[in-house]
């Protein structure tokens, strides 16, 4: 993560689980006190974030988990705690309120992960990964791959089967390439400002004042110069 104590990937995950165990423990009364309902987005916006934290079985939950942790901890490495949030909470809300126009009730992490899983194909589109486990490809594949399943199950071709949100996981899936896309265009942006042509180098050293930043610009490396 980022060196500097527990990241904000373990917190979510803690969070979710602790939530999944007073699902199970508490009655169906707790889901459905915080679960996003159809109609219920302006009545009670609240819930469109305690939603983020509900799961309608085990296995969903460990799906979510299992990808949060993996590429969760990838992406907040790589961009930091702040903007990982951001880009996390963003998916997830808006996922959120598409499946409430959608669905008669809407519940898990699938959104917000998904807006991981947006950033991580753009940012490391060669990085190799085991789908089930087992079959090898890139990220870039499997986001093609994900984006087909999600397109099918919008005409009803269910690949993995009923009661999964596309329309909500392809929402997310578009905030994270989104927020992708910004963030390498700007480190594009950063590279252009800061680098020194090829035939300035030969040239000789540059004076120490040509190579101090203002304060704009040490505020620019910060926020762009590493990615």
């Amino acid at each position: 993560m980022n060196g500097r104590g527990i990241g904000a990937v373990v917190v979510l995950i803690l969070i979710n689980i602790v939530m999944f165990f007073f699902q199970v423990t508490a009655g169906d009364w707790f889901t459905e006190a915080f679960v996003l309902l159809q109609g219920s987005l302006f009545s009670e916006p609240w819930r469109i974030l305690t939603s983020m934290f509900l799961h309608g079985s085990p296995i969903h939950l460990f799906f979510n988990m299992y990808v949060l942790f993996i590429f969760g901890s990838l992406v907040e490495s790589r961009i930091g705690t702040k903007r990982f949030l951001g880009v996390y909470f963003a998916a997830g809300i808006l996922a959120g309120i598409l499946g409430s126009f959608l669905y008669p009730a809407a519940l898990g992490a699938s959104g917000a992960v998904m807006g991981v899983i947006g950033m991580v194909i753009l940012l490391m589109p060669n990085l190799q990964v085991l789908l089930f486990f087992i079959i090898p490809m890139s990220m870039r594949t499997l986001g093609i791959l994900i984006v087909l399943i999600d397109l099918l199950g919008l005409f009803g071709f269910q690949v993995f089967g009923p009661n999964i949100a596309h329309a909500a996981h392809l929402a997310g899936l578009a905030v994270g390439f989104g927020y992708a896309k910004f963030l390498l265009r700007k480190k594009q942006e950063y590279t252009e400002r800061f680098s020194i042509p090829a035939g300035k180098k030969k040239r000789g050293k540059k004076k120490r004042d040509d190579l101090e930043l203002d304060d704009e610009e040490i505020d620019y490396y910060i926020k762009y110069g590493r990615l």
